[in-house]
């Protein structure tokens, strides 16, 4: 059964539109597969420890003892001097290997991602870590515009740094939605493209439920 794992950056906003879009895509997935499961976490809520001497010791005796898997690091971070950074590490690389489906809601912090996702990045990111025939949703709200042939479109970071991110983890299926021009609604600055806002989050909401009703209720594990 297919398990969606909602790693979720959230804004502090309640009523952000990153979480607009994650709170669509799950309604609209669970409509089409009641039966289906699914992890859900809360990087704001809940957040990832900064990684750390003893994690980064993790790594290096990753490469080292040439692990391959959830049981041969296991064996590894038994020391003691590792056990702790290990079992702050190991739920969340279990739940990323049971998932088919990786799904992250995030705004755009300063042209890229916020601390809190970047922290679970380098929490969960080992030299073994098999996400190699899994795909990814990430859904995505920025206060600008930065899509093809607008002026910030060079300002992009976000965007290209997690398409980067994942494919060095060989995860090369990634669907991006942005909501665009979010502080139109707020800032009177920026009065004048509400209307282009409005489109983009209809947009955003509409390709949300496409992609989620592709997402299926029964494939293999990987």
């Amino acid at each position: 059964m297919a398990r969606p794992c909602l790693s979720r950056a959230k804004s502090p906003r309640s009523d952000s539109f990153s979480r607009e879009l994650g709170v669509a895509f799950v309604d609209h997935w669970k409509a089409a597969h009641p039966d289906g499961t699914y992890t859900y976490r809360d990087l704001v809520a809940d957040p990832v420890p900064p990684i750390d001497e003893a994690r980064v010791r993790l790594s290096t005796q990753s490469s080292l003892n040439g692990v391959k898997d959830l049981a041969a690091m296991d064996e590894v971070a038994a020391a003691p001097e590792l056990a702790e950074a290990w079992a702050a590490t190991r739920p969340l690389i279990a739940d990323l290997i049971a998932a088919d489906v990786l799904v992250i809601g995030t705004p755009m912090y300063n042209f890229s991602v916020p601390g809190a996702l970047k922290t679970w990045m380098d929490r969960v990111t080992l030299p073994w870590l098999p996400l190699a025939g899994k795909s990814a949703v990430i859904l995505s709200a920025r206060g600008g515009a930065y899509g093809p042939g607008t002026p910030r479109e060079p300002f992009d970071f976000q965007e290209p740094f997690l398409r980067a991110y994942f494919s060095v983890l060989g995860l090369e299926d990634l669907e991006f939605v942005h909501t665009e021009l979010t502080h139109a609604p707020v800032m009177p600055f920026l009065a004048q493209f509400r209307d282009i806002h409005e489109t983009s989050r209809a947009a955003a909401l509409d390709r949300v439920k496409v992609l989620a009703a592709r997402v299926p209720a029964e494939t293999p594990t990987a």
